[in-house]
């Protein structure tokens, strides 16, 4: 006999949102609740025919008391407690009005984001940490958050960390590429070649991990779920959409 069927994924926005000194704002998880006592990034479930913006507005007001004002997509994670599956939905809060108060009773704390890995974290949110530490575009193959690497150059190797904490982001061609990347351990992707804004919303949708698209509006790519743009120059003989 097969076994028992999966359930449904639970579709949680959630929101970062920064004070004037840069710290992120997490919530605790209630006595009574699924995990209790452990941390999350402020949200809540996608009610049917509502919109990711309209829930995370919705959300923001209704537990925090605060209203969202800007924001946009950071990273999308896709998680299996031994209970549910969770496709989690984190947006960037760029600009909010009101101060923040937990409405459902939940303690919160602003924490700087170095400290986020020590913070008790639940293991859906951890990944947002990655996606918090790099910079909405990029406009050099190395940093000292970062290093990116040509995936073409590395494929059949073993992943070639970054090192000294540094995250590790694959440049990709292509949707295919991009998986392939994700599934050899990559931090994040950044596309070496544009591509149209449908094929984009769904690798967006398809990988776990920030994704850095090319050659359209940093708004437009936004709206597809990307977390910024590739703007580092690209390699010698490929062009944007060759």
């Amino acid at each position: 006999m097969s076994g028992p069927a999966r359930a449904s994924v639970l579709h949680v926005v959630a929101g970062v949102a920064r004070d004037a000194a840069g710290r992120v704002l997490i919530g605790e998880r209630p006595a009574g609740k699924h995990l209790a006592g452990g941390w999350e990034f402020p949200g809540g479930k996608l009610d049917p025919g509502e919109t990711r913006l309209a829930a995370l507005i919705r959300e923001f007001d209704e537990e925090l008391g605060l209203a969202v004002l800007a924001a946009h997509p950071l990273i999308r994670i896709r998680h299996d407690y031994p209970d549910r599956r969770v496709l989690l939905d984190v947006w960037s809060v760029t600009r909010f009005r009101g101060e923040a108060s937990g409405r459902d009773g939940q303690a919160l704390r602003w924490c700087a984001v170095e400290d986020l890995p020590e913070a008790g974290l639940l293991a859906a949110d951890r990944p947002v940490v990655t996606a918090l530490r790099l910079p909405e575009r990029l406009r050099a193959i190395e940093s000292g958050v970062y290093v990116l690497r040509d995936a073409e150059e590395e494929t059949g190797h073993a992943p070639v960390r970054a090192g000294e904490g540094r995250l590790w982001g694959l440049r990709c061609a292509s949707a295919e590429m991009a998986a392939v990347a994700a599934a050899r351990g990559a931090d994040f992707i950044a596309l070496s070649r544009a591509l149209p804004a449908a094929a984009l919303e769904a690798l967006c949708a398809a990988v776990p991990l920030p994704v850095y698209a090319r050659g359209l509006p940093i708004e437009q790519a936004f709206e597809c779920g990307a977390s910024g743009l590739d703007e580092t120059p690209p390699r010698i003989g490929q062009g944007l959409t060759d």
